[in-house]
């Protein structure tokens, strides 16, 4: 059973000021929790006795640990529809390594807003290999449950740093590519093995001042060139173009 107590806390984690305060977030799901377990520690599990039987030995470490019945589980979860296990995970430190960036692909986002988005942004930066995510300031939180959600696990691999990211584009010693609908065609460009991607805002894009950092502007064209499609591409599809053309030259 859980403590009234303990489902008030699980519940405060959907807003960021309480995932602030407790340095902690929630994972929800068979597949997503025995995904980050093998890299964290829980500081609290709420699940059902079929799954305990079965992932006992992954919690250990657990600081707290309930079996619940299905009810409980749908009152404590943050979804609409609960699976199993609901866990509380530490937020890890993440320590941005310059010299690890530099010699590799780095995703950088600028004023990505919806979670879902940048979830899916994190789940294609672990398919890739992308180890680094640099995040603008006004780029929405990756601990938000439904970025959680999103990402599948990929919060166990790849590193999400928030950063003045014009000031970080500019200090760093590598080619810095953005996509814009006046850029070159990505499939006639040279591209490194290294450098920074920037996807900008759902809405509006790349912003003016990390603009000014970019350094090769690509475009992703349509097929066939010159027909009459949609405007333009979400911009998770787009990273998920972008980073597999960056990625099939270094095959």
């Amino acid at each position: 059973m859980i403590p009234r107590a303990r489902i008030k806390w699980i519940k405060s984690l959907e807003l960021r000021k309480y995932r602030l305060q407790h340095n902690a977030f929630v994972a929800e799901g068979p597949k997503l929790v025995g995904e980050l377990l093998p890299y964290s520690t829980p500081l609290y599990v709420a699940a059902t006795r079929e799954w305990l039987a079965q992932n006992r030995h992954l919690l250990e470490r657990a600081e707290a640990v309930d079996e619940v019945t299905q009810e409980e589980l749908e009152r404590t979860s943050l979804l609409r529809s609960p699976q199993s296990v609901v866990a509380v995970m530490p937020i890890p430190e993440r320590k941005l390594d310059i010299a690890f960036i530099q010699n590799n692909l780095v995703i950088a986002l600028d004023g990505i807003q919806d979670p879902g988005n940048l979830g899916t942004i994190l789940r294609i930066a672990d398919w890739f290999g992308i180890r680094h995510v640099l995040c603008s300031e006004g780029t929405a939180d990756v601990y938000n449950p439904k970025c959680v959600q999103a990402c599948m696990g990929a919060l166990a691999r790849v590193k999400v740093h928030y950063c003045n990211l014009p000031e970080m584009l500019k200090s760093a010693d590598m080619p810095v590519y953005g996509t814009f609908l006046d850029g070159t065609d990505i499939y006639k460009e040279a591209l490194s093995p290294n450098g920074i991607i920037v996807m900008g805002n759902e809405g509006s894009g790349i912003s003016k001042e990390v603009e000014a950092e970019v350094g090769r502007r690509l475009y992703v064209p349509n097929f066939p060139v010159g027909s009459h499609t949609t405007e333009s591409l979400n911009v998770a599809v787009a990273t998920g173009i972008v980073c597999a053309e960056f990625t099939r030259r270094l095959r």
